[in-house]
C-alpha cells in the first residue's frame, strides 16, 4: 500500500511538471477538445502554466522530460520516432534526449568501473579517455586496451536502478488511471505499452544481457552486406560495464557525417532499410532502437550499429504475417492484406474482409509510387488510427517494438536521402523472403514439421497414459494396504476397549 501511496505522489508531482510546462494537454490540441474539457485544460495552464512566451512543444515535452528523469526520458524517444506526425522540427526538439545529457564526473566513471570488474582502471586500458556520449542510462567513453584496441566502454549512471524501478511503478499506476478514466484508450492497451517499455528499461540495466544481445545479433548483422556491428570484448563485461570494440565513422547525429566525401545518400538509406527488414523477417531478431546516436556512417553507404539495449524478436508466424502484408502493400492487394490481419487475429472476426481491405486501399493507393516529398505521413498515420478504431484493432504488445523501429528506421533513412522511398527499398528483402517461405518447398517443410510435431505428441500421449497407469496401480495398492491397516487398527481399537472395560468391571 505504501508503494502505491508513493508512486501517486510521484505522479501527482510528474503532473505538475507538465503541466508548468503545457504539455498534459498542450494548447496545439485544445481545438480537439469539447467545450467542458477546454475549460478544463485552459484553466490549468492559466494557474500553473509559464507566464511569457511558449517555446515549441516539443521543446516542452523535451523540458519536461529532463526534468522527470530516465524513464519519461525512453518515452521522449519514443515519441521522437513518431515526430512524422509534428514535422522535423519536433524530431529536432526532441534529438537532444538520445545522447546529450550531462555526464558524471570521471573520477565516478573510474570508480564504477573498477569495483564492476574487480581490477583498477591501469590494468585494463592502457588510456580511459573522456566521456563521448551521455544517455539517460548510462554514459560511454572512448579507451584503448593494453593490446591496442580501440573500445568504448558504456557504464551505468549511479543509482540508475532505484530511480527506473520508481518511475515504472508511477507509469504503470498512471496506466491503470487512463485506462479507467478513458475507455476510448483501452484499445491501445496502455498498460500493455507501458510494460512493453518497462520490459526493455530493465533489460537495459544489466549490460551483461546487452552484451549478449550485441554478440547476437552482432553475428546476423556482420553476416549480411546491409549493416556492421562492432564485437564485444567479453572478458571485459560486467553487470554494470561494458567494453565494446569501437565503431568506425561519423554519427548520423551529427551533420558532418552527411557531408562526407564520395558518400552515396541512396545507397546508404536502401541499406539501413534493408538490415533492419532482414534483420526481423529473416532472423526474427532485430535492433530496435536505430535512431541517428546509434548509427555511425562511413563513405561511401557503410553504417554500423551500437548500442544493443533494446532488441525486438518475432516469432516465425509473425514473421510471416508481417511479409505477407508488407508484400500485399507493394502489390496493391489489398485483399490479401486484409486476409493476413483476419488470419493473424490483428481484426476481430466479426468484422467483414473486403470492407477492410477497402478501407486499406484508402491509405495505400495515396502513398504507394509516389515520391516521398509529395507523401503526408502525418495524415497517412492519421488515418490508419482511424481504421484501426474503426475495426476494434487493439495494440499489440509483442508489435510495439517493431512498429516503433520501422517508424524510427523509415525517418532516418529519409533524413539520410529526402527523395528516398521505403517500399522500392523494402521491395527485394520482401521478395526474396516471400519466395523462401511461401515456395512449395517451404510449405512441405512446415508440414513435415506439424507431422513430425503431432507423432511426437501423440508419443508424448502414450507415454503419459502408461505412466497414469502405472501410477494408477500404484494407487490402488497403496489403498488396499491403507484399508488392511485401517480395518487391523480398528480391530486394535476395539479390543483394547474391550479389556479396558472389562478391567473395570472386573474391580
Amino acid at each position: 500500500m505504501a508503494s502505491v501511496f508513493a508512486s501517486f505522489f510521484r505522479l501527482i508531482k510528474a503532473g505538475f511538471v507538465l503541466m508548468r510546462e503545457d504539455v498534459l494537454i498542450p494548447r496545439e490540441l485544445s481545438y480537439q477538445l469539447n467545450p467542458p474539457s477546454r475549460f478544463f485544460s485552459n484553466s490549468l495552464r492559466f494557474f500553473f502554466a509559464r507566464r511569457g512566451p511558449q517555446d515549441r512543444v516539443g521543446l516542452r515535452y523535451a523540458r519536461a522530460f529532463e526534468k522527470l528523469g530516465p524513464a519519461f526520458i525512453k518515452l521522449g524517444q519514443v515519441l521522437s520516432t513518431r515526430g512524422d506526425i509534428f514535422g522535423d522540427e519536433f524530431i529536432r526538439d526532441l534529438s537532444h534526449l538520445k545522447d546529450q545529457l550531462p555526464p558524471f564526473d570521471a573520477a565516478t566513471a573510474r570508480r564504477l568501473v573498477e569495483e564492476a570488474l574487480e581490477k583498477p582502471v591501469d590494468d585494463v586500458f592502457f588510456e580511459f579517455g573522456e566521456v563521448i556520449g551521455a544517455a539517460s542510462i548510462a554514459q560511454a567513453h572512448h579507451a584503448i586496451l593494453k593490446d591496442g584496441r580501440q573500445v568504448a566502454v558504456k557504464i551505468l549512471r549511479p543509482g540508475i536502478e532505484q530511480i527506473i524501478a520508481d518511475d515504472i511503478a508511477m507509469m504503470t499506476l498512471a496506466a491503470k488511471i487512463i485506462a479507467f478514466l478513458s475507455p476510448a484508450s483501452r484499445r491501445l492497451e496502455p498498460e500493455a505499452f507501458v510494460a512493453t517499455v518497462a520490459q526493455s528499461l530493465l533489460l537495459e540495466l544489466d549490460l551483461r544481457l546487452e552484451a549478449s544481445a550485441a554478440d547476437e545479433l552482432g553475428q546476423i548483422i556482420n553476416a549480411e552486406p546491409y549493416m556492421s556491428a562492432p564485437k564485444v570484448v567479453w572478458h571485459h563485461v560486467a553487470k554494470r560495464v561494458l567494453v565494446i570494440e569501437w565503431a568506425k565513422g561519423i554519427p548520423l547525429s551529427r551533420p558532418e557525417a552527411l557531408t562526407q566525401p564520395g558518400l552515396q545518400p541512396q545507397a546508404m538509406a536502401d541499406n539501413l532499410i534493408r538490415a533492419f527488414l532482414s534483420q526481423a523477417l529473416n532472423h526474427g531478431m532485430f535492433h530496435a532502437d536505430l535512431h541517428e546516436g546509434n548509427l555511425f556512417a562511413q563513405a561511401p553507404d557503410k553504417l554500423t550499429a551500437i548500442d544493443f539495449g533494446i532488441i525486438g524478436r518475432l516469432k516465425p508466424k509473425e514473421r510471416l504475417y508481417l511479409a505477407e502484408m508488407l508484400w500485399g502493400f507493394l502489390r496493391r492487394n489489398y485483399r490479401r492484406v486484409a486476409e493476413v490481419h483476419f488470419e493473424a487475429g490483428y481484426v476481430p472476426r466479426h468484422h467483414d474482409v473486403q470492407a477492410f481491405a477497402q478501407a486499406l486501399r484508402a491509405v495505400g493507393e495515396p502513398v504507394l509510387g509516389r515520391a516521398a516529398t509529395e507523401v503526408s505521413m502525418g495524415r497517412l498515420l492519421t488515418q490508419l488510427f482511424e481504421i484501426t478504431a474503426q475495426f476494434d484493432m487493439h495494440l499489440r504488445p509483442e508489435l510495439v517494438l517493431l512498429q516503433k523501429t520501422m517508424v524510427s528506421v523509415e525517418g532516418v533513412a529519409r533524413r539520410i536521402y529526402p527523395e528516398h522511398d521505403i517500399w522500392e527499398a523494402a521491395r527485394p528483402v520482401v521478395r526474396d523472403f516471400i519466395q523462401s517461405e511461401l515456395s512449395p518447398v517451404a510449405e512441405a517443410r512446415r508440414l513435415i514439421d506439424k507431422l513430425v510435431h503431432k507423432l511426437k505428441l501423440d508419443d508424448d500421449d502414450e507415454a503419459d497414459r502408461e505412466r497414469e497407469r502405472r501410477a494408477l496401480i500404484s494407487l490402488q495398492s497403496e489403498l488396499r494396504h491403507s484399508r488392511t491397516v485401517s480395518t487391523l487398527a480398528l480391530i486394535a481399537s476395539v479390543l483394547a476397549l474391550g479389556v479396558m472395560v472389562w478391567i473395570a468391571v472386573a474391580s
